[in-house]
């Protein structure tokens, strides 16, 4: 099944940016169910498929459900991809196809459009009743805590749930998602599609508490004394410091504080009028070359702003495969997200020097350009070319510079939970802390990371707590 010669690679499409900055909806267009059959058929008979043995944190089966794809047979596929994954629908609109970028086809020609047929086949089974609720065979007597329902928290309470423990996921905001709901803007992830994952694992018996806050609203003591065993998962949202003078003027945010209100706006939550981070009519800079810099960008273009230039400090990536990663490992190359073809400017090699205010409000932003060397330990480091300096107007400065650990943890703190050399809450790889019966998976434990591997390490970290019971029950 081999006619990579004769099919090709159709590149994920986008509605018109004149659509998408005046609304919140999903701006990626998928592929017809006829359209994504042919290019499963692209998908090669290629000995060692490294998609998902090298490329797919979760080791999804992707040859299998490809040929399965390109046969017709959904439901087939669908039971395929769920063996290993149990959010698809999340992967299939937010991962950056880890799996596209070890494709054999894309050797010396595209990969394969794995990531859209993933979708293709989720929203077969949804539409066609296939995607259920799964429940437990049987219940098992012991509970489990998990808090922060994000990726990891969800993965872990799902798996848990499935094997007959009785789970209760407990989140500090209103609605259960974590990052899912309040990170990542709506027109990348539709609330809807977390509501519907929520309502299938309710109704397999998983319970959600949204508007409790451990440490405040309930002990972690008590937690420990309720439940058998305890799963942190409450993600990395500590953002990496800008150290330049005029941080602390009035319009300088980090970018997570900001999506987080237009996310809670878009989802009906009360905001209130001290908290609105606007950039309509404004000059806005993001700092951060990143994922979620280009998530601010594209949030500022809805709300109405002026202009947007997103600058980072790293060179500017080549259009095609970097030597440096060659195949099958993840390609460093330039690339292009929905909201830079919106609008907007990137600026490479650039350095924030300082940021400068009027009446305590923001209204620059000098930088300088810069060129990367190495260190006398052979570190790169960014260099100042002398004379490079600009200036940036700027009403709004958005900080994405990334983030570096969980900050204070109160349940880490009572139960006096010993910290890595960055921070993060120490576990060993099984997601075992040093505090017996307490547990710690996802970013929480190794830093920010893609919604993939948080899955991943759920899914792991519900394994080790299953043992820990079951040795528990046995002593």
């Amino acid at each position: 099944m081999n006619n990579q010669n004769v099919l090709q690679r159709k590149k994920p499409e986008y509605r018109k940016a004149s659509q998408c900055i005046n609304d919140w909806l999903a701006v990626e267009l998928f592929l017809t169910s006829d359209q994504i059959t042919d290019q499963a058929r692209i998908c090669m008979d290629c000995g060692v498929p490294f998609c998902h043995g090298y490329g797919c944190t979760l080791g999804n089966v992707i040859p299998e459900f490809n040929e399965l794809v390109a046969m017709g047979r959904w439901a087939e596929a669908w039971n395929i991809l769920t063996l290993t994954n149990p959010f698809p629908e999340f992967t299939a609109r937010i991962c950056p196809a880890l799996c596209e970028g070890s494709c054999v086809a894309g050797i010396n020609e595209e990969p394969v459009n794995i990531r859209q047929i993933e979708y293709n086949i989720v929203e077969q089974a949804f539409q066609t009743g296939l995607a259920k609720p799964a429940l437990p065979s049987h219940r098992k007597q012991e509970n489990v805590a998990v808090v922060g329902s994000g990726p990891a928290g969800l993965a872990v309470a799902w798996k848990l749930n499935q094997k007959g423990y009785t789970v209760t996921v407990f989140e500090s905001a209103e609605k259960p998602g974590g990052l899912l709901r309040y990170g990542i803007p709506d027109f990348k992830l539709e609330k809807w599609v977390i509501d519907r994952r929520i309502k299938l694992m309710q109704e397999e018996g998983i319970t959600f508490k949204t508007s409790v806050t451990i440490g405040s609203d309930i002990s972690s003591s008590y937690l420990h004394r309720t439940f058998d065993a305890v799963v942190l998962a409450g993600g990395a949202r500590t953002p990496r410091q800008l150290n330049v003078p005029g941080g602390d003027l009035n319009g300088v945010h980090y970018a997570l504080p900001y999506l987080t209100l237009q996310n809670r706006i878009n989802g009906g939550e009360n905001v209130s009028d001290q908290t609105l981070i606007s950039a309509k009519d404004k000059s806005v800079v993001v700092i951060g070359g990143g994922d979620t810099g280009s998530d601010c960008l594209g949030t500022a273009l809805r709300q109405g702003a002026k202009k947007v230039v997103q600058i980072e400090i790293m060179p500017k990536p080549p259009l095609v495969r970097s030597s440096e990663t060659p195949w099958p490992e993840w390609p460093y190359k330039l690339r292009e997200s929905s909201s830079h073809k919106e609008g907007g400017e990137r600026k490479w090699s650039v350095m924030t020097k300082k940021i400068v205010g009027n009446e305590g409000k923001v209204s620059e932003v000098r930088c300088c350009e810069v060129k990367w060397g190495k260190d006398e330990n052979g570190g790169k480091n960014p260099i100042e070319i002398p004379g490079s300096e600009f200036t940036l107007k700027a009403e709004l400065v958005l900080i994405a510079m990334g983030f570096t650990g969980p900050g204070c943890v109160s349940s880490a703190e009572e139960f006096r939970l010993e910290r890595s050399n960055n921070g993060f809450i120490w576990s060993s790889e099984e997601g075992v802390t040093s505090h017996e019966g307490v547990f710690a998976t996802g970013d929480i434990t190794k830093g920010p990371s893609l919604v993939v591997k948080a899955i991943a390490d759920g899914l792991d970290c519900a394994d080790t707590v299953e043992k820990f019971i079951r040795k528990k029950n046995n002593a």
